[in-house]
């Protein structure tokens, strides 16, 4: 039985205080892949920089179902849909 896929959102800008660092970025990557889990709908948002985002983005490829980024301008932007997972 395969199991209905999950939509959860991530906020990049709790990852960090103050300024996200790079040397930080593995345990970013872990950090979202540990919070999307296998196979569901991501959705990344917050105030965080577009390495961040970049660095996330690549980490859940072959994790995510489907992966979103959000902001208040643009609304949902598809980055991929990887369906059927």
């Amino acid at each position: 039985m395969n199991k209905q896929p999950q939509e959860i959102t991530i906020d990049l800008g709790i990852f960090y205080q103050e300024n996200a660092k790079v040397e930080k970025c593995m345990e970013y990557q872990n950090k979202a892949a540990t919070l999307a889990g296998d196979g569901n709908i991501i959705r990344l948002t917050g105030r965080a920089p577009i390495w961040l985002y970049l660095v996330v983005a690549h980490a859940l490829h072959g994790k995510a179902q489907k992966l979103l980024y959000n902001s208040p301008v643009t609304g949902d932007v598809l980055i991929f849909d990887h369906n059927p997972y």
